[in-house]
């Protein structure tokens, strides 16, 4: 199903029946600031191990995953005040930062070293989304600019591809916060000059 929603405004009633479809353990294409994503509910073990699938992942590699807000990053990540002041900076915006997991993550979102990548981008569509949800979804590049293409590519195993326009894509830039010393993982289309 290719869903038409406002870039600029979104309608609640789609937005609405978008975390519906999560809620059901659907996974969806949606747009965000960097790209179109891949994912699903942040506990939905069966969707994520498709995602893994269809990405053809290797399991030591954990997607990140999309928060609507700082107070819903702390829920997910141990963040100190420096890390906090840090992302209040950047987010929203391309970038995913890395950060040590609380309890509430499902180990299949963590790395070895207890890590998660999170996210919180400056797109009206996926943050509505995620507020509405009331929880993470995962995040992975479905590798096309534009709906049409996902839908044609994954659809199958896709419950909705949301039409937010056509989005060129560009990767996040990843910041690991861990122990307050800044690392620039990647360096992706958020300004990563002041990390170095």
């Amino acid at each position: 199903m290719l869903l038409s929603i406002n870039p600029e405004n979104p309608q609640l009633r789609l937005i609405r029946r978008v975390s519906e479809i999560l809620e059901e353990g659907g996974i969806i294409a949606y747009p965000t600031d960097t790209f179109y994503g891949i994912g699903c509910d942040l506990y939905n073990k069966k969707g994520i191990q498709l995602i893994y699938r269809l990405k053809n992942r290797p399991l030591k590699k954990p997607f990140s995953f999309v928060c609507d807000s700082l107070k819903g990053i702390s829920r997910y990540a141990q963040v100190s005040n420096y890390a906090y002041k840090t992302m209040k900076r950047f987010l929203p915006g391309p970038y995913t930062f890395i950060l040590e997991g609380t309890r509430l993550v499902p180990k299949i979102m963590l790395t070895k070293r207890k890590t998660v990548g999170i996210r919180v981008p400056d797109n009206r569509i996926c943050l509505s989304i995620v507020r509405k949800f009331g929880r993470p979804i995962i995040s992975t590049s479905a590798g096309y600019d534009d709906p049409q293409s996902i839908k044609e590519v994954y659809g199958p195993y896709l419950d909705v591809v949301i039409d937010g326009g056509v989005l060129y894509q560009s990767p996040s830039s990843v910041v690991s916060l861990i122990g307050d010393r800044p690392e620039v993982i990647r360096e992706g289309k958020g300004d990563v000059s002041s990390f170095l």
